[in-house]
């Protein structure tokens, strides 16, 4: 039988899932600055996940788990290469005396990213690979995401976001892509797609797309951690800063943004006063920088980062300035043109100027095919025909987006709106 959590440890089974989430992606970085590839590294990762399901329940959870799994993927390593073959070029190069010996020393360097996690992301996003597979491979490692999760951030089938992560694994090794951290204009060369891949991974913390859970504070947390990272890395970089505001501002809803059992709590009825006010004033700041290092007009994360401003400055839900959001989800929608981002904007419209003007803008985009199965259209539609007073075709709507989410609490939401707009 298990033995039963306490309050300061718990069971094996829920620290190998805490593992699966957190400390894979650490793992899997630090084994890839030993072996120098991502694939054999993933691999190696899975084999210690597998070691610890066999391992913890019979001799109990070790004080720091990642540092179990990073050594026995370590110890593993040698034995992995000797039993295939098409591994022999890397045993070469690692060495036969891995298990004892420690990788070489780096050179030190003043401007270098001293973070395995951020060399992960680097070498995954690097030129070789065509910008979409760059995010999905950094998404698959770094965030620990699966296949379906990948695909439902990027709105494309499963099977095309798993063709990407193959081929980009592969690709990595054919070109024998260094695990290292990018200089001068190779960084800069990367870095859109590093900003890209850590606003999804935080996005996915925030709002998981699918399993029992609407939050998975894990990511939030290491997506966070990156962008200030990477903001004090390239002090003159105005999208860094943006996108590290933009996560700061949306960081400090977290509290609120659920009730004591798990149920997702809507923006509206959110108590702010459980919003992190530091967080904010961290937001603020990192979005003052962006304009001040912008030559420019603002990017799209610094516009993204000044609409969530818009509502970290509303101490309630009805002081919302939704015509100055508006206003910068046009600009957002001209500089960054997405279906997404129209939906956005239509919900602000329709707050600044009314549900049948939103709605309006709703049909057009439901007349398209982009969002044709994205869950959180029929959401919005079903939410302006409720304040328009089309209670039995808000239900239907809300019904259909239920009927698409693949996370429990989102649906469980959503069916509970149906049913409101009903009764």
């Amino acid at each position: 039988m298990e033995p039963q959590p306490t309050a300061d440890r718990p069971t094996p089974a829920q620290a190998i899932e805490t593992v699966f989430r957190l400390q894979a992606p650490r793992v899997i970085a630090g084994v890839t600055r030993i072996v120098r590839d991502v694939g054999i590294a993933e691999e190696l990762a899975q084999d210690a996940l597998v070691a610890a399901l066999e391992q913890w329940p019979r001799d109990g959870v070790p004080d720091n788990p990642g540092a179990w799994l990073t050594a026995t993927a370590r110890r593993r390593a040698v034995d992995l290469v000797r039993r295939r073959e098409v591994y022999a070029r890397k045993l070469a190069e690692i060495g036969r005396d891995l298990e004892t010996t420690a990788p070489p020393e780096e050179i030190a360097d003043p401007d270098g990213i001293d973070d395995d996690l951020l060399r992960l992301v680097f070498t995954a996003c690097h030129p070789v690979l065509p910008p979409q597979a760059r995010t999905a491979l950094t998404l698959r490692l770094l965030g620990g995401l699966t296949t379906a999760e990948i695909a439902r951030a990027f709105l494309v089938p499963e099977p095309t976001v798993a063709q990407r992560i193959v081929r980009a694994k592969r690709t990595l090794a054919a070109k024998n892509v260094a695990f290292e951290v990018p200089y001068g204009p190779d960084r800069e060369a990367r870095l859109g797609s590093v900003l890209d891949v850590v606003y999804l991974i935080f996005n996915e913390g925030y709002a998981a797309t699918a399993g029992d859970d609407w939050l998975r504070p894990g990511l939030c947390e290491d997506a966070l951690r990156l962008a200030r990272v990477l903001s004090g890395l390239m002090p003159g970089e105005p999208e860094v800063h943006g996108l590290t505001a933009l996560l700061e501002f949306q960081a400090s809803r977290t509290p609120a943004r659920t009730a004591p059992d798990g149920t997702p709590v809507l923006l509206k009825d959110q108590d702010r006063s459980r919003w992190n006010r530091m967080l904010i004033v961290r937001g603020t700041h990192a979005l003052e920088r962006a304009g001040a290092t912008a030559a420019g007009p603002p990017g799209p994360y610094a516009l993204q980062a000044a609409i969530a401003a818009c509502h970290a400055r509303a101490y309630t839900y009805e002081e919302t300035d939704w015509r100055a959001i508006a206003t910068l989800y046009g600009l957002l929608a001209a500089r960054a043109p997405s279906p997404v981002v129209e939906l956005n904007r239509a919900v602000a419209v329709s707050m600044a100027e009314g549900p049948q003007r939103g709605l309006e803008l709703v049909d057009a985009l439901a007349a398209g095919p982009a969002l044709r199965d994205y869950h959180l259209l029929p959401s919005v539609r079903g939410d302006l025909l409720s304040r328009l007073g089309r209670a039995a075709e808000a239900r239907e709507e809300f019904l259909r987006a239920a009927e698409l989410t693949r996370n429990e609490r989102e649906r469980a939401l959503l069916l509970r709106r149906a049913d409101q707009a009903s009764g």
